[in-house]
C-alpha cells in the first residue's frame, strides 16, 4: 500500500517540475493523426504489443459521465427563435435551422445526431459536421465526421479550412475519403484549447485532466482481477482444537457441503466435536482499495463537471430533482448547451441573442418531476407571467375560451397609481338617541319610540294604520239618570 501511495504522489508532483530541453517528458501522450492517448511508461512499439490508444473506453465512470451529457442534450428539443416587435420572441418554423434541428440528414434522427455529436465533443474535445447546401445556398443536411480523422488547417492567407473524414455515407456520396472544406461549411464545436496545434482551433477533452485517475482505477481493477482469479477465498472456515486426519477432514467437508451447498443451500448443519464456524471478513487492505477507487471516481466526476448525485457517489442525496438539475445547468450542462447553440448560430449566420438564435428547451429536464413543474406553472399564471392557455399548451393541453390574456389580482397596482387610489369608506354609524332633560321628557321619548316601532311593524306587515279614537263628553239626559241621583 505504501508503494502504491508513493507512486501516486510521485506521478502527481512530477508534472510540477519543468523538464530540461531535449529530455523526455512524462505522459499521457496525444496521437495527433489517429487520435487517442497513450499512458506514461508505454513501450515504443506499443502497436506491436496489442495495446490501443486509450480514450477512456475502459472506464465505466468516464463512459457514464460522457453519456450523461450526450443523452441529456439529445433529449432536449431545439428551436429557432426570433425577437418580435412586442419585446417577446417568435418561433421560426420555416427556416433551414428549424429543418436541420428536426431532421439533420436522411439516415439520422435529431436525437441520434446530438447523441453522437456531444459524445465526440467530450471524448475527443472536438465535434465536426459537414454541411451540404442546396442550390439556394441554404444548409440542407449535416453529417458527423470522425474527430480522430478530422482537424483544422490554416492557410498562408489566414483562411481556415478543415480536413474531414470518417463518414462512410459521405465517402460513398462524394467519392473521396478526405475532404478539404472551408470553414463556412463546417459545424465545429471545440472545448478548451491548450497546446495542441493549431491553437486555438483544436479543443481538448476533460479526459486529459482525469487520465491519471482513469489509470489508477484501471490499475486497481486489473490488480483485483488477477488477485481474485489466483486466490482461493472461502466464505467461512470450520475450526477445531482436535487433531483430525485427512479422511476425517474430507468427511466433515462432505457433510458440510451436503447441508450448505448447491440445492441444499440454506440447510442447518449441526456441529459436534468442538467445531466452530468463522466467517471470512474483508481484509483492511481491500477496504482501502475500495476507498481509493471511489476517490478516483469522484475526481473523474470533478473533471467532467458532473454532480456526484447523478452517479450515486454522493454521501447525501439531492433535495429535489429541480434543485439538482438547476445546479447542473449552472455548472457543466449549461455551458455545453450554450456552446453548441452558438456553434449553430455561427453556421447559419444568425445574429445571436436576443435578436435571432438557436435554443434547446431545458424544461424537458423536469419532464419526470410533475409536481415541481405544475407548481411553477401555477405561480406563473397567478403572478401574471403566463396566460392560462400558455401554461396549458406547455403541458400539451388544448386552449380554452378567454384564456389568452394574462391575469393578475386586483390589489396588484403600479407604484405610480398608489397615491390616486381613494381610501375605503368607514362603517356607517347610526345616529345616537336624544338625551332627555328630566324624567317626564324621558317617558315621552320612550312612548314616541314605541309608537314609531309599532308603525314600522304595521307597515311591514301591510296593515293599515289604526285611527286615533276621540272621546267626547256629553250631558246625561234626565231620563237616563239613575234613580236616587
Amino acid at each position: 500500500m505504501l508503494t502504491i501511495t508513493r507512486a501516486l504522489v510521485g506521478r502527481v508532483l512530477r508534472p510540477l517540475f519543468k523538464a530540461v530541453e531535449g529530455h523526455p517528458r512524462s505522459g499521457p501522450f496525444h496521437l495527433p493523426v489517429t487520435g487517442g492517448w497513450l499512458p506514461d511508461g508505454i513501450p515504443m512499439n506499443w502497436w506491436q504489443t496489442g495495446l490501443s490508444p486509450s480514450g477512456g473506453e475502459r472506464s465505466a465512470v468516464v463512459e457514464r459521465c460522457i453519456a450523461l451529457y450526450a443523452e441529456t442534450a439529445a433529449s432536449l428539443p431545439g428551436a429557432h427563435w426570433q425577437r418580435n416587435d412586442r419585446g417577446g420572441r417568435t418561433r421560426v418554423e420555416a427556416s433551414a435551422l428549424s429543418r436541420i434541428l428536426q431532421r439533420p440528414n436522411d439516415y439520422q434522427s435529431a436525437s441520434d445526431f446530438m447523441l453522437n455529436a456531444v459524445h465526440d465533443l467530450y471524448r475527443e474535445g472536438n465535434c465536426f459536421a459537414l454541411a451540404l447546401r442546396s442550390h439556394r445556398f441554404e444548409v440542407e443536411s449535416l453529417h458527423l465526421m470522425n474527430p480522430r480523422m478530422s482537424g483544422p488547417m490554416v492557410a498562408e492567407t489566414g483562411d481556415i479550412f478543415f480536413r474531414l473524414g470518417g463518414n462512410a455515407v459521405i465517402d460513398k456520396l462524394l467519392g473521396d475519403t478526405q475532404l478539404i472544406v472551408p470553414q463556412r461549411d463546417v459545424l465545429h464545436v471545440a472545448l478548451h484549447s491548450s497546446h495542441r496545434y493549431p491553437h486555438p482551433l483544436v479543443g481538448e477533452t476533460p479526459l486529459l485532466a482525469a487520465m491519471m485517475d482513469v489509470a489508477v482505477g484501471n490499475a486497481f481493477a486489473q490488480q483485483q482481477i488477477q488477485f481474485l482469479s489466483n486466490q482461493a477465498r472461502p466464505s467461512a472456515v470450520l475450526s477445531t482444537d482436535l487433531n483430525l486426519g485427512r479422511d476425517e477432514v474430507q468427511q466433515l467437508r462432505d457433510r458440510w457441503h451436503e447441508q450448505a451447498k448447491g440445492l441444499h443451500q440454506g440447510g442447518t448443519p449441526i456441529l459436534t466435536g468442538g467445531l466452530k464456524v468463522q466467517p471470512w471478513s474483508t481484509p483492511a487492505r481491500d477496504a482501502q482499495l475500495a476507498e481509493l477507487t471511489k476517490m478516483s471516481s469522484e475526481r473523474i466526476c470533478y473533471a467532467f463537471g458532473i454532480p456526484l448525485q447523478l452517479l450515486g457517489l454522493a454521501n447525501t442525496p439531492a433535495t429535489s430533482v429541480e434543485t439538482l438539475m438547476h445546479f447542473w445547468l449552472s455548472t457543466g450542462l449549461g455551458f455545453c448547451l450554450n456552446h453548441i447553440e452558438q456553434a449553430f448560430d455561427r453556421l447559419f449566420d444568425l445574429r445571436g441573442e436576443p435578436e435571432e438564435y438557436c435554443e434547446f428547451d431545458t424544461g424537458a429536464l423536469l419532464r419526470s418531476a410533475m409536481k415541481d413543474r405544475i407548481e411553477a406553472l401555477v405561480r406563473g399564471v397567478q403572478g401574471g407571467v403566463f396566460a392560462p392557455n400558455e401554461a396549458r399548451n406547455m403541458e400539451g393541453l388544448d386552449s380554452v375560451p378567454f384564456g389568452d390574456e394574462p391575469r393578475t389580482q386586483a390589489q396588484v397596482v403600479p407604484l405610480s397609481a398608489a397615491g390616486s387610489i381613494p381610501s375605503a369608506p368607514g362603517p356607517a354609524v347610526s345616529p345616537s338617541a336624544p338625551v332627555a332633560r328630566n324624567y317626564d321628557a324621558a317617558v315621552r321619548l320612550d312612548v314616541d319610540a314605541l309608537r314609531a316601532r309599532t308603525k314600522r311593524i304595521a307597515a311591514s306587515n301591510g296593515a293599515a294604520e289604526p285611527q286615533a279614537r276621540v272621546i267626547r263628553k256629553t250631558r246625561e239626559n234626565a231620563l237616563l239618570r239613575p234613580v236616587g241621583r
